[in-house]
C-alpha cells in the first residue's frame, strides 16, 4: 500500500511536469518554508510566486522527471531532473537533485530541494560560473539575484490584479 504522503510527492511532481503551477502550489501549506541553493530561503506567497514565475519563463523548454519517492508519516522525498534553457544566452542546464518534505495534514510544510549549484551555475553562467560557482559570494549573489526576479514578478502579478479589479 503507497502512503499517502508519497501521493502527494507524486501529484506535486505530475502538476509540475504538466507546468500546472496551481496543482503544484494546491500540494503546500499557505505557510510552506521552502529551501533551494539558489532562492535561499523563502516563505508563504514567495514559494508559491517562485513556481509561477518558473513555469511562466520556462516556455515548452522545461522537462522534468522524478523517481525513487520515499514517504512516511511525517517526511518524504524523491529524486528529480530538471532540464531548461536559462538566461539570455539559453544556455542548457540539466539539474539533478533530490526533494526533501515535511508534510501535516495532507499539505507540504517545509519543501527543500538539494542540488549542487557549483554544477548549476557552470551550466546556467558559462565561464563565470566554472570560475566562481563555488565560492560563497557567488552563492549570495545568485540568491540576491533571484530574489529581485522574484520581487519584480510579485510587484507584476499585484499590478495585474489591482488593474483588473
Amino acid at each position: 500500500m503507497t502512503h499517502p504522503n508519497s501521493l502527494i510527492i507524486q501529484e506535486f511532481y505530475q502538476a509540475f511536469q504538466k507546468k500546472d503551477p496551481k496543482a503544484m502550489t494546491a500540494c503546500y501549506d499557505k505557510n510552506v518554508v521552502f529551501y533551494d541553493p539558489v532562492f535561499g530561503h523563502i516563505k508563504g506567497d514567495r514559494v508559491l510566486a517562485m513556481w509561477f514565475m518558473l513555469i511562466e519563463n520556462s516556455g515548452d523548454d522545461l522537462s522534468i522527471t522524478f523517481s525513487d519517492i520515499q514517504a512516511n508519516d511525517y517526511n518524504a522525498s524523491a529524486k528529480w531532473t530538471a532540464t531548461y534553457y536559462y538566461g539570455p544566452q539559453k544556455r542548457k542546464v540539466v539539474n539533478h537533485g533530490v526533494g526533501t518534505f515535511y508534510l501535516q495534514n495532507g499539505k507540504i510544510l517545509q519543501h527543500t530541494d538539494h542540488f549542487d549549484l557549483w554544477s548549476w551555475s557552470r551550466q546556467a553562467m558559462g565561464f563565470k560560473g566554472y570560475v566562481l560557482g563555488w565560492t560563497n559570494s557567488m552563492k549570495l549573489k545568485i540568491q540576491q539575484e533571484s530574489s529581485k526576479r522574484l520581487s519584480r514578478y510579485l510587484q507584476k502579478m499585484r499590478s495585474f490584479e489591482e488593474s483588473a479589479l
